[in-house]
C-alpha cells in the first residue's frame, strides 16, 4: 500500500472512535430508514434523497404525475427524486440476496418480492418491451420518463440475475425474471445497431441526445454492459440468440475493458464490476474468464484508491453538513434558464449526497472480486465509517449502498 493510500486510512480511521456504536446496530437502523423513508411503497420502488425528516413528508418533492407526462424539467427526471429507482432496486435486490444468505430471515422474501415488483413495474407500466424507466410516479403509479440509461439498465440485470439464482423467489417469479431480462435483450438486439449508433433509444424510439444509452463504442467502464444483458438472458431462457449476442461482443468487451479511466467516480467502477461479475460467474473459456478476473481485480484496485480518499473526505467534514436536507427542486433559482437540458441544481447539498453514494459503492466494490479479501485498513475503515455514520440525519440514498458493502461483507465472512 502507498504511503499516500496509508494516510487516508489512518485520517478516516483516527476520527472519534471510542463514541461510535457498534456497526452491526447502526446498519440496522440504516436498513430501517431505507425501508421507511427512501421505499416508496405505492410503486415498490426506492426514491433518490429526501427533502425532509419529517413522517410523511420524507419526498413531498417528487413529481406529480402531470409534471412527469409532460416531462419537467427534462426527460430523464434528473434530480427529482425520480431519478435512479432502478438503479436502487437491482441494488437493493442484490442487498436482499446477501442478507438472507447470512440471516435466513423469512421476511426477507416478501421484502425481495415487493422490490422485484417495483422494478417489474419499472419495465412494463409504460407498455414498450424491454424499456427500463428510471421510476414509476407515486401519484398515479404509472406515468414514467422517457429516456433511461444505461446505468440504469445494468443494476436492473444484475439485481434480477441474482435474485432470479438465490432461493428467494417462486418460480412464479422466475418466470417472471425470465421475461424480463429476455425483453431486456430483445431491445438490445433490436435497437443497439450501427444505424442506431448502438443506442437503445428512448421509450418513444427517439436516440437519447446525451449518449448515456450507447451500449457499444463507449467507454472502458462501460464496455462490458451489452455482453452481460446478453450472458443474463442466455443464462436464465438458454435461448441460443441470446448466447450468440454474448459470444458476439464478449471478448471485445473485455479488451476495451483493459484500461478504465482511474478518477472515474465510484458508481462507474460499481457498475463496471456489476458487469464483469456476471460476465465472469458464466464465461465457459478459462482463458477468457481469467482475463475477467483481471479486469475485476485491476477495477478494485482503483476502487480501494477511491474509498480510502472518501473516507478521509468524511472524517474531514462538518458532522452538521451531513445531516443537510435535499431541495424541493422546483425552488431551485435559475436552473429554468438552463440552455440546451434543463437540469436542477442541488448545490452544497450534492456533494452530502454523493460522498455518502461514494462510500458505499467504493466499498462494495472491494468485495466483489474472488476471493473477497479486506486488507487490515480497509477493514478499519469500513466499520469505522458504517459504526459512526448518522443515519437518521443523512438524507441521500447512499446509505442502501453502505447496507450492500455491510451485507457482502458479512456473506463473505469478512465481517
Amino acid at each position: 500500500m502507498s504511503r499516500i493510500l496509508a494516510a487516508c486510512f489512518t485520517l478516516a480511521a483516527t476520527s472519534g472512535l471510542a463514541a461510535e456504536p457498534v456497526p452491526a446496530a447502526n446498519l440496522e437502523r440504516a436498513w430501517d430508514i431505507a425501508w421507511s423513508r427512501f421505499y416508496l411503497p405505492s410503486v415498490q420502488t426506492f426514491g433518490d434523497y429526501l427533502s425532509s425528516y419529517e413522517s410523511g413528508r420524507e419526498q413531498a418533492h417528487l413529481p406529480t404525475p402531470e409534471e412527469v407526462r409532460r416531462q419537467f424539467p427534462n426527460p430523464c427526471g434528473y434530480s427529482t427524486g425520480m431519478e435512479d429507482g432502478a438503479i436502487l432496486g437491482g441494488a437493493m435486490l442484490s442487498v436482499l440476496c446477501d442478507r438472507f444468505a447470512v440471516t435466513q430471515q423469512e421476511g426477507l422474501r416478501s421484502q425481495a418480492k415487493e422490490v422485484f415488483t417495483g422494478l417489474h413495474r419499472c419495465a412494463t407500466v409504460h407498455g414498450v418491451r424491454g424499456f427500463v424507466a428510471r421510476n414509476v410516479c407515486p401519484g398515479d403509479g404509472r406515468s414514467t420518463y422517457l429516456n433511461s440509461s444505461r446505468d440504469q439498465v445494468t443494476h436492473f440485470v444484475h439485481g434480477l440475475w441474482q435474485y432470479y439464482h438465490s432461493p428467494l423467489p417462486d418460480e412464479s417469479t422466475r418466470q417472471q425474471t425470465r421475461t424480463l431480462l429476455a425483453d431486456v435483450a430483445e431491445r438490445m438486439i433490436e435497437f443497439v445497431t450501427p444505424a442506431n449508433d448502438y443506442d437503445f433509444c428512448r421509450a418513444d424510439g427517439v436516440r437519447c441526445p446525451l449518449g448515456i444509452c450507447r451500449m457499444w463504442n463507449v467507454q472502458a467502464h462501460e464496455a462490458a454492459r451489452l455482453p452481460m444483458i446478453y450472458a443474463a438472458a442466455w443464462d436464465v431462457t438458454r435461448e441460443e440468440r441470446y448466447r450468440l449476442a454474448w459470444r458476439q461482443y464478449v471478448a471485445e468487451a473485455i479488451a476495451q475493458s483493459a484500461s478504465p479511466e482511474e478518477h472515474k467516480p465510484a458508481y462507474a467502477l460499481l457498475q463496471m464490476q456489476c458487469s464483469l461479475e456476471l460476465l465472469h460467474a458464466l464465461e465457459p473459456e478459462p482463458g477468457l474468464k481469467a482475463e475477467i478476473g483481471e479486469r475485476m481485480r485491476h477495477v478494485r484496485a482503483l476502487a480501494a484508491r477511491r474509498f480510502a480518499t472518501v473516507a478521509a473526505q468524511l472524517a474531514r467534514e462538518d458532522a452538521a453538513k451531513l445531516t443537510m436536507l435535499g431541495p424541493d427542486w422546483r425552488t431551485v433559482p435559475e436552473w429554468k434558464d438552463q440552455k440546451g437540458y434543463p437540469n436542477p441544481q442541488w448545490g452544497p447539498f450534492r456533494a452530502v449526497w454523493h460522498l455518502t453514494r461514494e462510500l458505499g459503492e467504493s466499498a462494495l466494490v472491494l468485495l466483489m472480486t474472488e476471493p473477497a479479501v479486506l486488507s487490515a485498513e480497509e477493514k478499519r475503515v469500513l466499520v469505522t465509517e458504517l459504526g459512526r455514520f448518522d443515519y437518521l440525519h443523512n438524507a441521500s440514498c447512499g446509505i442502501l449502498y453502505h447496507l450492500a458493502a455491510w451485507w457482502k461483507a458479512r456473506r463473505q465472512g469478512l465481517l
